[in-house]
């Protein structure tokens, strides 16, 4: 039944996702936007959904902090190059603390520097629809409020070129570190010369200070309105067909700053770690739902180093595969960033992440072009069909099979 709706469940998801791109501008993490985004899509879930339980949570951080450790890279690359010609230590210094903020801030996803960011308020919405019989189960369906800062290069460039400076710049800072160690060991021949051929990585290190514009918020239609709209879909068509699982409650998960580092996620588990202990609770967290020919069940996450449920990985497989849907395993690869999944993993829940683009940076991710305009509905549609066969296979009892 649900099946046979899936083309009007589509066109609802493209009305909304396009309405609120028109008229909730800037959904920055932790904005007003945000906010705003947040609460209409909850009166959405209370009103049309069938929602017994809808909550909007406020929690604090600093978004700034995720790309902002930009600036502070930048600087301690240059620094890195100079100081090798005051004391090669001072290189290796400036170096450490470079690749530190690479792997804790950036890779890893730690809030390493965070507090040196102003702290703004962000926005959870958190809505379950109860079952018909006793609670066996629990399954989230999560996808993310808030919208990106651009990354200029994408744009103009596209992503082999975004990712240069960075690359470039963690290649200079080894070079750099590399000559300290030889010249603090006394090594001579040759590594003044090499040093100074090595100011050429200087523009890239400058250039890492430019990866994103502050000033320019995406509309987010794709990252990740259409993983927010996924859930509330699905939850809206059961409500008006009258459809109800028998022990699975169903419900939805709206995370705020997932660009700001999956903020609202690790924010959403802190406070929830203990709330949905009574039954086993499942976390289906979908991202950027666009191209068909990309979408993909990540078994790894968080830019490679987390690793999902493998329950729910081949459970979603299955549905799609059930669904005739093209589907496949994949990852989210180093440079690639994460899906909310990692944070609920990380979080003690089981979790798994669903995307749809090509994780070689498509030229709309992060960009204007990540617009109303640029849905597509054969995407939405396969998602859309392969869940709903996840949601009733879940509650038929699969996932503890």
């Amino acid at each position: 039944m649900l099946l046979d709706r899936s083309k009007q469940s589509v066109a609802y998801m493209i009305r909304e996702i396009t309405h609120i791109c028109r008229s909730i501008k800037n959904r920055a993490p932790g904005s007003e936007g945000e906010k705003r985004a947040a609460g209409y899509m909850a009166d959405v879930l209370r009103k049309d959904c069938g929602c017994a339980d809808v909550t909007v949570e406020s929690f604090s951080e600093h978004p700034s902090a995720f790309y902002g450790f930009f600036y502070f890279t930048a600087v301690l690359g240059v620094l890195c190059a100079l100081g090798f010609f005051i004391r090669p230590w001072l290189s290796l210094l400036f170096g450490g603390c470079t690749l530190l903020l690479y792997v804790f801030q950036f890779t890893l996803y730690k809030q390493i520097i965070d507090p040196l960011f102003p702290k703004k308020q962000g926005t959870n919405v958190t809505a379950v629809r109860p079952c018909a019989g006793e609670v066996k189960r629990r399954v989230f369906l999560n996808g993310h409020i808030d919208a990106a800062w651009e990354f200029p290069l994408n744009y103009h460039c596209g992503g082999v070129v975004f990712e240069i400076p960075g690359v470039m710049s963690l290649l200079g800072v080894c070079f750099y570190m590399t000559l300290s160690v030889l010249a603090l060991r006394g090594a001579d021949g040759g590594i003044k010369t090499a040093a100074l051929w090595g100011l050429l990585f200087l523009p890239f290190f400058i250039a890492v200070a430019f990866t994103y514009d502050s000033k320019r918020i995406v509309d987010g239609a794709n990252d990740d309105l259409t993983g927010c709209y996924m859930g509330i879909a699905l939850l809206r068509e059961m409500e008006r067909l009258g459809v109800t699982l028998e022990n699975t409650e169903l419900g939805v998960i709206l995370t705020g700053s997932e660009e700001a580092g999956l903020r609202g996620a690790k924010a959403w588990c802190k406070k929830h770690r203990d709330d949905y202990s009574d039954v086993p609770t499942y976390i289906v967290s979908y991202d950027t739902i666009h191209d068909p020919r990309f979408l993909m069940v990540n078994e790894l996450d968080l830019n490679g180093t987390v690793r999902a449920d493998p329950g729910l990985c081949g459970a979603f497989l299955a549905a799609a595969e059930k669904a005739g849907v093209p589907c496949k395993k994949g990852w989210v690869p180093p440079l690639g960033g994460a899906t909310d999944s990692a944070a609920f993993t990380q979080g003690g829940f089981r979790s798994v992440g669903i995307t749809g683009l090509d994780h070689k940076l498509e030229d709309y991710y992060h960009t204007r072009r990540d617009s109303y305009d640029n849905l597509n509905a054969e995407g939405l549609e396969n998602c859309y069909r392969a869940t709903v066969l996840f949601v009733e296979a879940a509650d038929g009892g699969c996932l503890e099979r």
